[in-house]
């Protein structure tokens, strides 16, 4: 429960309503409170930090000034929204958040009626606020007030200009806030991040002007379309005196601020300027992330997600990791490097994850070799295939759920003139607690139809080295490498690169009696409970025993093993960790069905529906496919 010696004003608020009902000189107060909270809460249970301090007195002014929840403030990627969270009604469950059954990671409206839109991923909140402006209108709803709250990193991306070019020419009242804390999750990149530090309109200038509009409405002189006009004028005619252009007022996007983003009070003030004016504004405010926690401040990329901290030092808690295998995230960014210096044609691209993919590897040794697009997943694989089209052999590393924002650029600028991209995707999988918006679940049903396509999977790190080296040889054309999160199983890992054939899997261990088919890491799992079942059968008398193949490639698929396991197996197990339905299991049973064989095929892989969020460990159980688990099935198909 919240300590109200400690939360004197925080420990009142249960609902935004409780907020609006204190004097405006308490809100910095309420600040200091709200982001102490934010602290005390994630020392202990990790989470996302940083963007959640930056947006502090942002999310109080917003709370405060509108009516939420009937007005609706739609978070861009709800790493930022804790602050929120507490403020609505779920202070003292702030505890469960990211842990299994508790609060969400993310924003979602079946969690609570203030979170208006599912945010997981960025750049879809003005796209999303339009469209509930567009909605209220339609039903004659003109009181409720649509605000979009959007970083520039998430602005890089280009659904936010496919929805400020369409607000810009639909009848709208919403305002768009900009948060501009010069940060995504990296460093922010890139034009627009140098654009908006440029950006400046004189807030004397915006008062007199609104004050203007608003008198020549009353008088009846100024309706919609001469709005409009009169815009575009004046527009051009400050563009031609400051020589300087405004790209959102160029799409007749009223622009306001810069503003401090850590003045509650001038927030207040603005926000209550800005909550009548009619079309489409944009709200520009600087922020710090990690305000408020110096650490957090000095390095908010550390501090995006920085996991259990001493909240009094600054001190990250880590464990001893130093017998423990790698990530496989750093055995991909090592191994890029390795490969980089023997062949000069790869590059390195990442969507705004460097350190996330530890692309940072390469960035570090060799920066002129290695891109970091920005928040843009579809742009990163179309440049790759732009450098791939002149002879470049780029490693475009993304995380699996992320990628999928990118599928037509992978049809249309890789697979159907077959370059030789390499697409990893980091996080394939279940992610554990950022939960359904991040995990890689669909990558494999969704990529396996594509032509020209190699879709492969590491059981361990030696295989993503050999993959990655195979991968960079000449004519191999677009080559997927999924891989997940967190740790592998070898500490003696690194290998002499040798090439894997493309399409050929491998008997990991000979049986008779089940087939076991596995794609990727999942398949370590497998051997353990194949080998534990084998000894329970061995105890009860029933000497069963199972064949494992590891099948490496979904695509093209080793025919040669499911040709030998459709002759010499009428009971086959196929597991994968990625939807159960057009995947590895899919492919299976497709092949036994086109070339005459009928085995009883049981499948394993995620279920049809949208999987929570909780430790990886957790959830595997959930959905059957831990070890547990797949002993549990080969006892069942080995008494039928």
């Amino acid at each position: 429960m919240t300590n109200k010696n400690t939360y004197n004003l925080l420990s009142q608020i249960n609902i935004p309503a409780d907020l609006r009902r204190l004097p405006i000189d308490k809100l910095p107060q309420v600040c200091e409170e709200l982001r102490r909270d934010i602290i005390d809460e994630l020392a202990d249970n990790p989470g996302h930090f940083a963007s959640s301090l930056g947006v502090v007195e942002l999310t109080v002014a917003l709370h405060y000034v509108y009516d939420t929840p009937y007005d609706r403030i739609v978070w861009d990627v709800g790493h930022q929204a804790y602050g929120h969270k507490i403020l609505t009604g779920r202070r003292e469950r702030f505890s469960t958040n990211r842990k299994l059954h508790g609060l969400k990671p993310f924003p979602s409206p079946s969690e609570s009626e203030y979170d208006t839109f599912t945010c997981g991923h960025a750049s879809n909140s003005i796209s999303a606020a339009l469209g509930m402006a567009v909605a209220s209108a339609n039903q004659d709803e003109k009181r409720r007030h649509i605000i979009a709250v959007i970083g520039d990193g998430s602005m890089s991306g280009g659904l936010a200009f496919e929805g400020l070019n369409n607000a810009s020419s639909t009848p709208n009242d919403i305002l768009i806030i900009l948060n501009d804390n010069n940060m995504s999750i990296d460093r922010s990149v890139g034009g627009m991040n140098h654009y908006f530090h440029q950006l400046h309109t004189s807030s004397l200038y915006n008062r007199l002007r609104f004050a203007a509009s608003r008198k020549l409405f009353n008088w009846g002189w100024l309706n919609e379309d001469r709005r409009k006009q009169l815009i575009r004028f004046n527009n051009s005619l400050k563009s031609l005196i400051s020589n300087q252009q405004n790209v959102f007022e160029g799409m007749n996007i009223r622009y306001f601020g810069p503003s401090d983003g850590h003045d509650v009070i001038e927030l207040v003030h603005t926000l209550r300027v800005l909550k009548d004016m009619k079309g489409p504004k944009l709200f520009h405010i600087h922020t710090v992330k990690g305000k408020g926690f110096k650490p957090a401040e000095k390095a908010a990329d550390i501090w995006h997600a920085p996991g259990k901290f001493d909240k009094e030092t600054g001190e990250r808690i880590q464990t001893d990791t130093s017998n423990l295998p790698p990530r496989y995230q750093d055995v991909f960014g090592q191994t890029l490097l390795e490969l980089a210096r023997m062949n000069p044609k790869i590059i390195g691209v990442t969507p705004a994850m460097p350190s996330g993919c530890s692309m940072n590897v390469l960035m570090k040794e060799m920066p002129d070799r290695a891109f970091d697009v920005g928040i843009a997943e579809g742009h990163a694989v179309t440049f790759s295939g732009g450098m791939a089209q002149d002879g470049l052999i780029p490693f475009c590393n993304i995380y699996s759920s992320f990628a999928q924002r990118a599928y037509d650029n992978l049809i249309h600028d890789i697979a159907i003139e077959r370059l030789n991209v390499v697409l990893c995707l980091d996080r394939a999988g279940l992610v554990g607690e950022d939960g359904p918006t991040h995990h890689g679940a669909f990558d494999l049903a969704a990529l396996r139809p594509i032509p020209n396509l190699i879709l492969s999977s590491p059981l361990n790190e030696k295989e993503l080295r050999l993959l990655m080296y195979t991968a960079q040889l000449p004519d191999q054309g677009p080559f997927v490498i999924r891989y997940p999160r967190g740790r592998g199983v070898l500490t003696d890992w690194q290998c002499d690169f040798e090439a894997i054939e493309v399409g050929k899997g491998q008997l990991l261990k000979e049986g008779k009696d089940i087939a076991l088919l596995s794609l990727g890491p999942i398949g370590n799992t497998a051997a353990e409970a194949i080998l534990l079942f084998e000894q329970q059968q061995a105890q009860e008398g029933h000497p069963l025993t199972v064949a494992h193949y590891d099948m490496r490639f979904l695509k093209p698929l080793d025919e040669n093993i499911l040709y030998e396991v459709g002759t010499h197996f009428s009971r086959i197990i196929t597991i994968e960790d990625g939807v159960i339905r057009g995947g590895l299991g899919s492919a299976v049973l497709e092949y036994m069905s086109d070339h005459g064989f009928f085995p009883k095929v049981t499948r394993m892989g995620l279920p049809d529906y949208f999987v929570e969020h909780g430790t990886v460990e957790q959830l595997r159980q959930i959905v059957g496919i831990d070890r547990d688990a797949i002993v549990s099935q080969l006892r069942s198909i080995s008494q039928k």
